[in-house]
């Protein structure tokens, strides 16, 4: 089907505005937070309702066009980069608030809900919704199933995946799927944890039903400075080896709060070699006990200084400048690109070490700001892509960065998903028997491929030739995605 001719189609049932084909109107839509890939989409639709997407996805069923969602476009690893033929199918407009349950401690959402805003319609019930990424004022809830997010709390109230009960889904083929229950458990394969974190290679999210997690009586947070970042990191072994699962637990290396306490003003400790965050929350009773508890840890591993906080004020202040690192990188580097993967705890030390090295032999600084409770690592390489060479050595830091995560045991990544950034390195974390079947369950789900094409799951072919594996079969589906 040509473009005009689907507009017109697309256009029988959506306004004028909600269809976007000229190119003035795309250029917003050609990449995601991840800025060095860009590709201007062919079409934009911007549904208001379910039975729109449904429409709009028979149209490109029946038409064989590609089909990309996108929430708020704050995704980092390009999961939403439009297809040059395809429709980039906006959910900004699907907003609603549905429904807030403080009996069952549930939420109805739709998925262009933002994050934040689910914790602030149930604080009257005295509820929230627990994963809070550090872009929660903007992302929106459909985007973060789509990711499996978590953020700074996490470690102790679970990822995205713990924390969604039901979602309502449109294949490609323009049908309503369910997926979970109101229950805990439900017969049958768990789709629900298949759907989360797909990347919406499998179908399109119109709802979901979230969990609420009652407020906390109190919260603390204790800062704690290192004079070696290796001391830092065998602190949080030490805490949780003490059997403490704290609210949160977050490191920052010097580099991360030079940039950030000159934006946020939170008061770090500018000579520690490295700075942890670890909070407790509860009964006033309960804080009580873990802080002492978590002070005795951090002085035992070696800390210099540590820090209560005496308030709520003061609670928010330390965060605030954790949850500002990325804002904080773009006040210091002309650009910067955000890594994202997984290790054990125990290897936090060594492969905090392995960065340094890699720092060095590239000559590039990297801000070191992760989820240390639950190992998840966010490297920010800072670099100026207007020097010739600069980004591709930035690429070859970050991809180095990743396979030490497999080499550790851990993972290419935590919560920002696979996107385009980090097909080969799926060539590396699995082999081609896995890879045929992730493949084999999108075919279920798209057996067109036409949702979200490229992303996510390399091919046999590609793995190949990045050398991973010595296996051609197949053509690629698409061609590669150009790199801005």
């Amino acid at each position: 089907m040509r473009p005009l001719e689907l507009v017109n189609n697309l256009r029988t049932f959506l306004p004028p505005e909600a269809v976007l084909y000229e190119s003035e109107d795309l250029k917003p839509y050609e990449c995601d937070g991840l800025s060095v890939y860009r590709q201007t989409p062919m079409i934009v639709a911007l549904p208001q309702s379910e039975d729109e997407v449904i429409r709009i996805l028979r149209i490109c069923h029946m038409s064989k066009t590609p089909v990309v969602a996108r929430g708020a476009g704050t995704g980092l690893s390009g999961g939403a980069l439009p297809h040059a033929a395809g429709v980039l199918l906006s959910l900004v407009k699907l907003k609603r608030i549905l429904e807030v349950d403080p009996i069952a401690r549930t939420a109805r959402v739709q998925p262009g809900v933002r994050n934040l805003a689910i914790s602030e319609a149930a604080a009257p019930y005295g509820l929230y919704y627990a994963p809070d990424p550090s872009s929660q004022i903007a992302c929106s809830i459909g985007g973060n199933v789509a990711e499996n997010s978590g953020g700074v709390h996490c470690l102790k109230y679970g990822l995205t995946v713990h924390n969604i009960l039901q979602l309502r889904v449109v294949t490609m083929a323009g049908e309503r799927l369910e997926i979970g229950g109101a229950g805990l458990d439900a017969p049958g394969y768990d789709l629900l944890a298949l759907m989360t974190g797909s990347e919406g290679m499998l179908g399109i999210v119109t709802e979901i039903t979230v969990k609420l997690t009652p407020s906390a009586e109190k919260a603390q947070v204790v800062m704690a400075a290192f004079d070696d970042i290796r001391k830092a990191g065998d602190a949080v072994a030490n805490v949780i080896g003490a059997g403490i699962i704290p609210a949160g637990m977050e490191m920052m290396d010097r580099v991360a709060t030079h940039a950030v306490e000159e934006y946020v003003h939170a008061g770090y400790n500018l000579e520690a070699a490295a700075i942890l965050l670890c909070e407790a929350d509860g009964t006033a009773e309960e804080v009580a006990d873990e802080i002492r508890h978590i002070d005795g840890i951090m002085r035992q591993s070696g800390a210099i200084e540590i820090r209560t906080s005496r308030d709520e004020a003061e609670r928010l202040k330390f965060w605030a400048g954790r949850k500002a690192a990325f804002p904080a990188a773009g006040r210091v580097s002309p650009d910067y690109y955000c890594m994202d993967g997984t290790i054990p705890r125990k290897s936090l030390a060594h492969v905090l070490d392995g960065i340094e090295k890699l720092s060095a032999e590239y000559g590039l600084r990297c801000m070191n700001v992760f989820h240390a409770g639950d190992g998840n690592l966010h490297p920010l390489i800072l670099y100026d892509a207007s020097r010739p060479g600069e980004l591709e050595k930035t690429e070859e830091f970050g991809a180095k960065i990743l396979e030490m995560c497999i080499a550790t045991g851990g993972t290419i990544t935590g919560e920002h998903g696979v996107g385009i950034e980090k097909l080969n390195q799926m060539c590396s974390q699995f082999g081609s028997a896995e890879l045929e079947i992730f493949h084999a369950v999108k075919a279920a789900f798209d057996p067109e491929g036409l949702l979200n094409p490229g992303k996510a799951v390399p091919t046999l072919r590609r793995c190949a030739e990045h050398g991973a594996m010595h296996v051609h079969r197949g053509e690629e589906r698409f061609p590669e995605l150009p790199r801005f």
